[in-house]
């Protein structure tokens, strides 16, 4: 780490080493709270942002514009691309369902995470001028409540889609996740730039509304990224409190100019990494097959029979090499296991998987099986596309299965993580939990009991609902 390096930023009080600090790496050991590896990685990702171009007024005093300038941005090319759309326009995100998935897979990193940054700051609850932030991270976490707090609402769509092997994909999917375990675990050091990653992080974009729109009109549910749309809104939700979060901070600094270059430097933390519009335009049907396929092999291989044979092989002969699986999929389709352009069950490969007599039954996983029928069918032809907007979409199947009686009166929030399967074992956490927090000799030592489980690695969990329940009670 160069000198200038450590001017600029001198939280550590150490030098980082010379070799490079990798992103999946960093993520899985900060997960746990590493707090020193978190001060090396963020001045890192700092030195590496630092040459990037940055957006945000030149003063304070033109936030609140500036917020209200973005929104109407995005409210504007969200409205022409609604029209678009209204007028036959094809989706401009998502080419199938398989890329679809393919997209919640592989920003998995980063929104298992989410809210991460702002962990730190529970540690100052009892300080108004962090009151924004905490509100932010509390509502993150859903209040406490299983069907609101945002990790638990990705891992719902992840365990729906069977898109959970997202932990080998390459380092650059791992970046933001990691930068946000970092400042929330080392915040005492980076609170300006904890506040500028906020600022930049609770703006809302356009590919989210476009995300979520496609979602349902593929049948997946939008409402983890449709939730963001509301609690992220320049006019009471996230994206105000952000910028009242940095002028609160700002009356407090000593030198308020010097920590408005740091909340920038923050800010550009954004745009390290993969995001999200990289990881849509990314994606091959072909490419991902020959990675799922690839996959298999390293069991498959020597599971098939010598009678097993495409294009004079053995299958086990295909299998033995990765690098063949592109040769593989031509030989499936010279010799007509596969027939492009068809549906799936035209093809005897997919007569493999899916059938009465399906030979490979439960060998693919869900995911899986899309992207290879995806893969099938080909791309999207003017009859496919009319099919889809024929074809219901997630919410109006949901509205054609609620019940038409009133909802229920909302439960008791303790007592509904019990019901939430917190049964056995994990009851009696919850009951342990209730008790320590009743017996604790202050407020002060009872929201520290509390924060210690409200951690990114544990708020989800049926023990750190119930803390995020109790803190923000005694936070009232």
């Amino acid at each position: 780490m160069s000198t200038q390096c450590l001017m600029q930023y001198p939280h550590s009080g150490a030098v980082a080493p010379a070799a490079h600090i990798g992103a999946r790496a960093a993520y899985r050991q900060l997960t746990g709270g590493d707090t020193e590896l978190a001060r090396l990685f963020l001045d890192q990702q700092l030195t590496l942002s630092a040459r990037l171009a940055c957006d945000l007024p030149h003063a304070p005093d033109g936030l609140r514009p500036w917020v209200t300038r973005q929104a109407a941005g995005v409210a504007v090319q969200y409205r022409d691309y609604l029209c678009a759309r209204s007028q036959g326009a094809a989706r401009c995100f998502f080419g199938n369902r398989a890329h679809a998935l393919y997209f919640l897979r592989c920003v998995a990193p980063t929104k298992l995470v989410d809210g991460a940054w702002l962990y730190w700051v529970l540690r100052r609850w009892d300080d108004n001028a962090y009151r924004p932030l905490v509100k932010t991270y509390l509502e993150e976490l859903g209040e406490g409540m299983p069907d609101k707090n945002h990790v638990a609402l990705y891992q719902r769509l992840l365990d729906t889609h069977a898109c959970n092997d997202w932990q080998d994909l390459d380092d650059t999917y791992f970046v933001q996740g990691a930068i946000q375990l970092a400042l929330g675990h080392a915040g005492d050091g980076f609170l300006p730039e904890l506040i500028g990653y906020n600022l930049g992080y609770e703006q809302l974009p356009l590919h989210l509304l476009v995300t979520a729109y496609e979602l349902n009109e593929l049948g997946i549910d939008p409402y983890y990224f449709t939730l963001h749309l509301t609690v992220d809104n320049a006019a009471t939700g996230h994206a105000h409190d952000a910028v009242d979060a940095l002028l609160r901070a700002l009356a407090q600094a000593a030198d308020p100019a010097a920590f408005y270059q740091r909340v920038r430097a923050g800010y550009r933390l954004n745009a390290i990494g993969i995001g999200s519009e990289q990881v849509i335009a990314g994606f091959d049907v072909e490419r991902e097959l020959v990675r799922v396929l690839a996959g298999k092999a390293a069991t498959g291989q020597n599971m098939h029979s010598d009678y097993c044979r495409v294009a004079g092989k053995t299958i086990n002969s295909w299998l033995a090499d990765t690098r063949q699986i592109p040769a593989l999929l031509r030989a499936f389709e010279d010799s007509g296991w596969i027939k492009r352009g068809a549906a799936p069950a035209a093809s005897r490969f997919w007569r493999l998987i899916q059938g009465e007599r399906a030979e490979m039954f439960g060998v693919f996983s869900a995911y899986e099986q899309q992207v290879l029928a995806d893969f099938i069918q080909g791309p999207d032809t003017i009859d496919d596309l009319a099919a889809a907007v024929r074809a219901p979409s997630f919410r109006a199947r949901q509205r054609a299965c609620a019940p038409r009686s009133a909802p229920p009166a909302q439960a008791h929030p303790v007592r509904a993580l019990f019901r939430n399967g917190a049964v056995g074992a994990a009851a009696d956490v919850l009951r342990t939990l209730e008790q320590q927090v009743a017996a604790a000799p202050t407020r002060t030592d009872a929201m520290a009991l509390l924060v210690s489980h409200m951690s990114p690695a544990r708020h989800h969990g049926a023990a750190g609902l119930m803390a995020t329940r109790l803190f923000a009670g005694l936070l009232a």
